[in-house]
């Protein structure tokens, strides 16, 4: 393997993976470093693709209601072997397009070297003209909680419990707090959720939140809001959180899920003049350039959105740039927001406090699950989806969906949000024949809903 390359990247993620193909394919040599012995990043191996493939398995034994003979293990087992195909397929792209894979811990020895630490206790180095970091993010601890002990868990570690809990508590009601809420109560296991704030996932529409907390409870999820932690005590048997309104709750284990910091440490990034905040976040302009404009930052290690999908698409536009020096593309200002509860979030667009305190004219279109054919064929008659449009343009503003495959339903709403004028009206939805019985009718259902209401 040479030991010089035109970029190197750092982090197999999806925003290192966007960046190296975008690379490769334009005839730049790459190389990718990852810490881990596989490919995937965080998203692959411990994040995304486990904590939704945990989901599914549960999913079909919640419908096939076979919970006596549901072990957490083997549903773990099965989030393995789709991890086992997901890394054989980025390995062969990455061969296919010739990148090479270097295994080990990158730091900076100098603003155009870098060593890698390998497992084996070895130390190489490379040089480069130009680096893409995306070395992804892990779950944040505070230095008052005892993470070493077996029963005191973060979302890395919950994929790799060895017995089946019959009681948990998750502090944090943020989106992997409310995810893994679902998932566990789905097994059974009895779930106390609590929120530091007055509210589940305050940046989703009012009412598909309180769906969503009527359904968790409906299922036995206990949800305690406006509470925060005081210390928290582990032993053999369980843990005990104590809470600074003097209430205590006991479970077997404590799933702490209260935000990310960005893998920035330990890379020499401060030497160089990085600019890097209390989380981790590095700091980068319009085209992901850090403070020296040969090395750039994508994926969660930048910040918001810390999304998997964003994530590659940063790592494409980081690679534009470094080619071609400009980079016309840009993250759509409407992501898609997709929660893998059970059942599914997904939103993209104005949610109804934003059009209020905007002051704009707005009406909504409603509709649910219960009424659409397709959801009594199947059985999956929870949820509903929501227009919001102006009232007098009848443009869409933005669309919340709740309920099985949200996060599929979303995207046909979000193509017609980013046609430009006249092309982004509720008229299409009402004017187009859908596929019956289909959940997609939804729209024409909900586009009627509202356009109704505007007469």
């Amino acid at each position: 393997m040479p030991d010089r390359f035109d970029v190197v990247v750092i982090g197999s993620g999806p925003g290192g993976e966007g960046a190296a193909m975008k690379l490769a394919k334009e005839g730049k040599t790459v190389a990718m470093v990852d810490r881990t012995p596989r490919v995937g990043g965080g998203a692959t191996h411990l994040g995304t693709i486990p904590s939704k493939a945990l989901r599914h398995s549960v999913q079909q034994v919640i419908e096939s209601r076979q919970f006596k003979t549901a072990d957490y293990q083997s549903l773990l087992a099965d989030a393995a072997n789709v991890i086992d195909e997901q890394v054989f397929v980025r390995e062969g792209n990455y061969e296919r397009n010739n990148v090479h894979t270097i295994h080990g811990r990158a730091s900076f020895t100098g603003p155009n070297e870098i060593i890698v630490s390998t497992s084996g206790g070895g130390v190489e180095k490379y040089t480069a003209d130009s680096f893409i970091l995306a070395p992804g993010s892990r779950p944040y601890h505070p230095p008052d909680v005892d993470f070493a002990h077996p029963r005191i868990l973060d979302s890395d570690s919950v994929l790799k419990v060895q017995d089946n809990p019959r009681t948990l508590i998750i502090y944090g009601a943020g989106v992997v707090g409310c995810e893994y809420a679902s998932i566990f109560r789905g097994l059974r296991i009895k779930v106390s959720l609590i929120n530091a704030r007055d509210r589940l996932l305050a940046f989703l529409d009012d009412e598909i939140v309180d769906a969503l907390a009527y359904h968790l409870r409906e299922e036995g999820t206990l949800i305690h809001h406006n509470e925060e932690y005081d210390r928290v005590e582990a032993d053999e048997q369980g843990v005990r959180i104590h809470l600074k309104s003097n209430k205590q709750i006991y479970a077997d284990y404590l799933l702490w899920a209260q935000g990310r910091t960005g893998n920035s440490n330990d890379m020499g990034l401060e030497e160089l003049g990085l600019s890097i905040d209390e989380r981790g976040n590095i700091k980068v302009n319009e085209s992901y350039q850090t403070s020296q404009p040969h090395i750039y930052a994508v994926g969660d290690v930048v910040g918001y959105p810390s999304l998997a999908s964003a994530a590659y698409d940063q790592g494409r536009f980081a690679a534009t740039h470094l080619v071609s020096g400009s980079c016309e593309q840009r993250l759509v200002e409407d992501i898609p927001t997709g929660i893998y509860t059970i059942p599914e979030i997904s939103s993209v667009g104005l949610n109804e406090r934003d059009l209020t305190r905007q002051i704009i004219p707005y009406e909504v279109g409603h509709a649910f699950f219960k009424h659409i054919a397709r959801a009594q064929i199947t059985g999956r008659t929870t949820g509903m989806l929501k227009i919001l449009f102006h009232r007098e343009t009848l443009e869409i503003l933005g669309i919340h969906c709740f309920g099985h495959d949200a996060s599929e339903i979303i995207h046909i709403g979000q193509a017609i949000m980013a046609q430009p004028s006249p092309g982004n009206s509720l008229l299409y939805f009402i004017n187009t024949t859908f596929n019956y019985p289909t959940m997609a009718e939804a729209y024409r259902v909900a586009a009627l809903n509202g356009h109704n209401r505007v007469r």
